[in-house]
Parts: C-alpha cells; sequence; structure tokens
C-alpha cells in the first residue's frame, strides 16, 4: 500500500533553519517504536471508524437490486426503522407513521423486515407480516449475514493478521487500529527512520519529514484549531494520519466494488473522535481529525452527542453546569469538575471534551451472548401459545449458532436463559447445555420448555406479555480431540499391519541370536562342585537354578534311558508357552530366558537326605518320568492341555532349539526362569512358590515334603 505523496529524498539542507541549526521533530524515536506496537499512549497512533450508511436500508436494496436513487424504507409493523438517503430529502424520518411518509413520498418502496411465522422453521420475507404482529416475530438474519460478508472483506483488504486490527462495535459498524500498519509503510518511504537514534537514546527527536506539503486527496478535511495554520511544515502525525487516510479509502472501494455498499470513516488519533469523525460527512464521505484540529472540530459538538455523556451522566452535567455546549465546558476547571462530579468523572470529563481518550481497539471480533425475544400483543395465555413461540426462538438461535460455528465444535454456549414477563412481574430461570450433547434445535427447545416449565409452576403465568430466550457463556471448543474410533485401525489398514509368516520366522531369528550372543558363562564354584565333575559335553549354558531362578524346584529322577526324550519334550512345551506368552502379549524379555539343560538327578541322589527317597512316584507312561503320587493328576492335566495345543497348533521343534522349554508342572523340565528381584508371584504349579534369587553360579535343591 503506497503513499499518494511521492518519496522525496530528504536533504540535510533542506532540514536546516537559517541559522543553520538541523531541524527536528518534536516526535522522539521511542513514539516511532511505540506506534509498531499500537500503543495507546503513542501520539502517532493512528484509528479509524468506519460505518455502514442506512445499513438496513442499503441491505434491502442490494437484496432487491433496485437503483441507487431510488427512495426506500424498511418497515417493522407500522413503523420505519430504516431510511435511505434519496428518500431522506423529502424530509422522512424515523418517526414519521407509514401513511406520512408515502405522502411525502408516493414512489416510496416500503419493503419489511425478514419475519419468522408462528409453525415455521425458517424467517422469510412476507408481503403481509404488517398484519400478522401476533403470529409473526421480526428476524434481523439476513442483516446479520450482510454484516459478516463486509467484515470478512475488510479483513482481506487489509494486510496481514499481524498488522491489522479490527473491532466490530456493532452490526453496521467497525474500528481499525492502523498504527502498525502505518509504521511498516513510513518505514518503507522514509527509509532514514529505521536506522538507530543517535547516541542510541530513543528519546532523541526524530528527523524532520523531507515533505513541506500534502496531498489529502479527501472528502472531509476539518480545518486546524485558531493557533495552528496550514503554513506550517507537517510533523510525523500528519503523515501518518495522510497514510490511514488512504488505507481507509481502499477498504471503502473494497466494499464497495465486491458488495455493492457504501459507507463513511472517521480518521483521527483515538476512538472517540473516529466516531464522531464518521458521521460527520455522510453518505460515502470520510473526514480526517488531525491532532492540530481536535479543538477546532470539537468546539462545534454539544457534549452530549460524546459516547457515555449522552445518558444520565450527560443530563447530570447540563443540569449541574447550565450548558450542554463543549466550548463553554472547556472554560470549567478540572477542580470545579471534580467537586461536582467527584474525582473520578471529574477527571474524565475534563479529559474527553480535550479529546484525551486511550481506549484500546479490541480485536476480538466473536459475540458473547444470543437473544430471540417477542412482545406479545395481544398477550398470550395458555402453555401451548407459548411452546410454539419457544420453537421459533430455538430455530432462531440456532440457525446464528451455525454461523458462529457450533456445527464444527468451534464454539459452543454453556447457559440457556428464559425470561418471562406478566403483568409487571419479569422471572427468569436459567440452566446449563449439556457439554455432552451435540447442539441442534431440538436440544435447545426441550431445555427451554423445561424453563418454562419452571416458571409456569413457581406461580401466576398467565397472560404473558413478554416472553424471551437466550444463550451465554460462550466457548471455544476443543481442538484435536479424537473419538475411540481414531485410535482403531479397520479393513485394509489392519492386514497390512498384521505380520506375516516371514516376519515371525526374521523376528525369532533375531531374537535367538541376541539371546546366543548374551550367554554368561557359569564358574565351576558354588553348590555343583559337591555333586562331583560337570559334564563338559553340557558347554556354557545358562543354568536355570542360578540367579535368574526365584523359587525352589523339585527335580525329577529320570533314568539315563529317558533324559534325552524328556529333554526333547521340554523344549516342545517350553517352545510353545512361549508362542502362547507371545500371543497373549505377556512381555517375556527374551533376555531373562535360560538355555535348556538338562541335570542328571541320579548323581545327585546319593548326596540327597534318605527321606526324600521315601516320597511316593509313579512314572508317567507318556513321558517317562517320575512324578509324586500327589501331583499325577495335575500332571496328567498338563499333557492334556498341552495335546490341546499341538491340535490347535502344531508345530515342529527341533530339540536343539535355543528357547527355552516349557516346563511341566513337578516334571518334565526345569521351571521357566523369571526376571530376577521380580515381586512374589502366584503359586506355581506343583506346589512351587516364587521366593528370593540365590547367588551367582548356585543352584537350588528341592527337598521332600
Amino acid at each position: 500500500m503506497s503513499s499518494s505523496q511521492p518519496f522525496l529524498a530528504s536533504s540535510p539542507l533542506s532540514q536546516l533553519h537559517s541559522g543553520g541549526v538541523l531541524r527536528k521533530s518534536r516526535f522522539t524515536y521511542k513514539h516511532l517504536s511505540q506506534l509498531s506496537l499500537s500503543s495507546t499512549t503513542c501520539p502517532l497512533r493512528v484509528i479509524a471508524h468506519i460505518d455502514l450508511d442506512a445499513f438496513y436500508a442499503q441491505c434491502e436494496m442490494v437484496r432487491l437490486n433496485v437503483p441507487e436513487d431510488q427512495p426506500l424504507a424498511v418497515q417493522q409493523w407500522q413503523g420505519l426503522i430504516a431510511i435511505n438517503y434519496p428518500a431522506r430529502k423529502f424530509g422522512m424520518n424515523r418517526h414519521i407513521t407509514i401513511t406520512e411518509a408515502k405522502k411525502l413520498c408516493p414512489n416510496l418502496i416500503m419493503q419489511h423486515v425478514a419475519t419468522w411465522k408462528e409453525g415455521d422453521e425458517k424467517w422469510a420475507y412476507h408481503k403481509d407480516a404488517f398484519a400478522h404482529i401476533a403470529t409473526h416475530k421480526v428476524s434481523l438474519d439476513p442483516y446479520r449475514l450482510e454484516s459478516r460478508r463486509i467484515l470478512a472483506c475488510i479483513k482481506e483488504t487489509l494486510p496481514a493478521p499481524a498488522l491489522q486490527k479490527v473491532e466490530k462495535a456493532s452490526i453496521d459498524e467497525v474500528f481499525l487500529d492502523l498504527s502498525a500498519n502505518i509504521h511498516s509503510i513510513l518505514l518503507e518511504q522514509y527509509p532514514e527512520l529505521s536506522g538507530p537514534p543517535p547516541y542510541d537514546d530513543p528519546t532523541e527527536n526524530l528527523p524532520r519529514p523531507p515533505t513541506t506539503a500534502l496531498d489529502w486527496n479527501t472528502d472531509a478535511l476539518v480545518d486546524l484549531d485558531n493557533t495552528e495554520t496550514e503554513d506550517d511544515d507537517p510533523d510525523w502525525d500528519d503523515i501518518a494520519m495522510q497514510i490511514g487516510s488512504e488505507i481507509v479509502r481502499e477498504v471503502r472501494a473494497a466494499i464497495r466494488e465486491r458488495l455493492k455498499y457504501t459507507c463513511s470513516a472517521g480518521i483521527a488519533h483515538n476512538k472517540m473522535i473516529a466516531k464522531l469523525g464518521s458521521a460527520h460527512k455522510k453518505p460515502n464521505q470520510q473526514t480526517i481529525v488531525r491532532n492540530r484540529a481536535i479543538q477546532q472540530f470539537l468546539g462545534g459538538f454539544k457534549f452530549t452527542k460524546i459516547r457515555n455523556l449522552g445518558g444520565k451522566l450527560g443530563d447530570q452535567v447540563v443540569s449541574t453546569f447550565g450548558t450542554d455546549q463543549v466550548t463553554e465546558l472547556l472554560e470549567v476547571s478540572i477542580e470545579q469538575l471534580k467537586f461536582k462530579l467527584g474525582d473520578d468523572t471529574g477527571s474524565w470529563v475534563y479529559q474527553i471534551i480535550r479529546g484525551e481518550e486511550y481506549s484500546e481497539v479490541n480485536s476480538r471480533t466473536q459475540i458473547k451472548s444470543m437473544l430471540s425475544a417477542k412482545s406479545f400483543r395481544p398477550s398470550i395465555n395458555t402453555f401451548e401459545q407459548a411452546v410454539r413461540w419457544l420453537r421459533i426462538f430455538a430455530a432462531d438461535i440456532f440457525s446464528r449458532l451455525v454461523e458462529e460455528g457450533v456445527l464444527e465444535n468451534k464454539r459452543r454456549p454453556k447457559t440457556m436463559n428464559l425470561h418471562h414477563r406478566q403483568g409487571g412481574q419479569m422471572r427468569s430461570r436459567q440452566a446449563p447445555i449439556p457439554s455432552g450433547r451435540s447442539i441442534d434445535e431440538a436440544l435447545l427447545f426441550e431445555i427451554s420448555k423445561t424453563l418454562l416449565g419452571q416458571v409456569i409452576v413457581d406461580g401466576r403465568a398467565w397472560p404473558c406479555a413478554n416472553i424471551s430466550l437466550s444463550v451465554g457463556g460462550f466457548e471455544d471448543g476443543p481442538i484435536g480431540n479424537r473419538g475411540i474410533g481414531g485410535f482403531l485401525v479397520k479393513g485394509d489398514e489392519a492386514k497390512a499391519m498384521r505380520p506375516t509368516s516371514r516376519d515371525v520366522e526374521n523376528q525369532d531369528s533375531v531374537l535367538e541370536s541376541e539371546r546366543a550372543g548374551k550367554r554368561r558363562k557359569v564358574d565351576e564354584g558354588g553348590i555343583q562342585k559337591f555333586f562331583g565333575k560337570r559334564d563338559s559335553s553340557r558347554g556354557e549354558h545358562d543354568d536355570e537354578f542360578g540367579a535368574d531362578q526365584e523359587a525352589p524346584v523339585l527335580l525329577h529322577q529320570s533314568s539315563s534311558v529317558g533324559d534325552h526324550e524328556a529333554s526333547i519334550e521340554k523344549n516342545e512345551g517350553r517352545e510353545m508357552q512361549n508362542q502362547n506368552d507371545e500371543e497373549h502379549g505377556l512381555g517375556i524379555d527374551p533376555d531373562t530366558r535360560g538355555n535348556d539343560e538338562t541335570i542328571s538327578t541320579n548323581a545327585l541322589s546319593s548326596y540327597m537326605p534318605s527321606h526324600q527317597a521315601s516320597i511316593e512316584t509313579y512314572l508317567c507312561t507318556k513321558c517317562n518320568t517320575p512324578l509324586p503320587t500327589s501331583n499325577k493328576a495335575e500332571h496328567e492335566d498338563w499333557h492334556f492341555a498341552k495335546d490341546l495345543q499341538d491340535v490347535d497348533r502344531p508345530t515342529a521343534v527341533d530339540s536343539s532349539s535355543t528357547k527355552p522349554p516349557l516346563a511341566a508342572p513337578n516334571g518334565g523340565g526345569s521351571k521357566k526362569p523369571a526376571t530376577v528381584g521380580a515381586k512374589r508371584g502366584p503359586k506355581k504349579p506343583g506346589g512351587a512358590t516364587e521366593g528370593k534369587g540365590v547367588e551367582k553360579g548356585q543352584k537350588r535343591l528341592v527337598f521332600g515334603r
């Protein structure tokens, strides 16, 4: 966005007084920095106020596609709520009747506002709506929709959000803080402002602008104060104001070109003066109030026209000081104002009539509440009549919630309020909107009926003169939340994640190689030295009776003939058990599984106490393993379960497999090792329980019962 004033390179000679002293601006580098931050106290600040001209009337003109010079008025029941500027030339205003308006302008178009008809689910334009006030309700939705389009157009015309601050003040007016945008343009057009301040002191004054005259190219430029002249060279506040006027002119042109609406604007140092400026010259014009013209501009106003001075406070000031003119109130000292109005109010009035106002442009444009209401003429007298209107209220509010993004869960209200007036008594009820349910028209209608029922139960409710329904407490919806379905995979995606047989084989080989690399050497010491020389043919395998074993194990006595077969069966059982554990996600650490080792107990039996040999045993015909008679039933159950497992999942297991075999209860091999330091586990088959670990290189002996 460029200024209409061409860039003139600054010349050191042009900025010198006749005495050779370099001219300085009255603004500092600190003020320039504050401008980039949109500071409310920055003297270079620029605020604009854009106001749509006769907005409701313009909306109907655009909708009906009538010529711009066609007189048109917007009708609500038997009154006028908006009159376009061509119709105002005939002397019409909003206080005259329909009949009087027709007399003043026979070719006047009278367009009634859209209404909700009792029983309908959508607002519409009804030709005879003015004659059915008892069964119709006014809808302003068409104007709200156009207001949103205009606001979107303004934001699209301005630069990136980092440089724009837009506040929607009402359905037809918007405030703009142009300070940050103007700062970026100033640095682009006047590079000398980009450098650091002299001596790195931000309080140093800026150099004077190289421009000696500005081409405002505007519709209304307020004259300067009596103490100022146009012969004075402009300062940086004038440059900033002129750049701001060009930005606003482009915004107004975009609204006109894209949406066919005209608007007026005011450009000034703060919001209060900018708002007065937008109403100074209408329609389709803009007014610039420079800092040096504020007193001249405010001098022609009644202070009751200033925002917050037109109500009870304004009446109090008028009655206290006997005037409503700004120029006369300027003569009252601050001490008198404080004495008559109080310290805070007196100070505020003293500043506001001098154009000192520092409110911020709030870029938050989201609404805080929604209201739908109806005054009944004549009054309604039954619950059924009230319910029909509640259905309309719920549909009205829900249609606006949809625009606010409730269906996309962007925003949603938390509470609903119902107000009921019967005679001179007003009753109110409130209820929360369930957060766990999606908001729809049926939910709003259901809650509103409940609230109305509470009002009726509390006392006399008929005849009813007015009912209003509102929602509030808006909050932003959660972002990124997913339902449980978002964590599940189905169909082809699930099949793609299922491991193939090749993947399983590769994984098994990797695990086996890892375990082979982690085998530890066991010393020949410990309890083994008491049982004779260790068979060297067994290699340096992990001892399952070592540190990884937590529970005492009952060793079975086996013949030398059955040792090899028992070892095969134990390996096969352990293999099946490991596969089963993996299927059920037991998470057994492969590093804790020792290699199978068959220990001949014949040699050990001679060293065991004699009372151990007295245990009654039987020989298993399936695995040729001698077992205590008390464990016969459990051991046979184990074989039965294993046979079922083999039928369901036959596996060819090599006897030399490095995976730990499944240990049969009290026989068929040694127990599956447990992790060192694990907590005491449940009782194992065969009566063995988990206990504390033993020192490295030692084995546990099992004693008879």
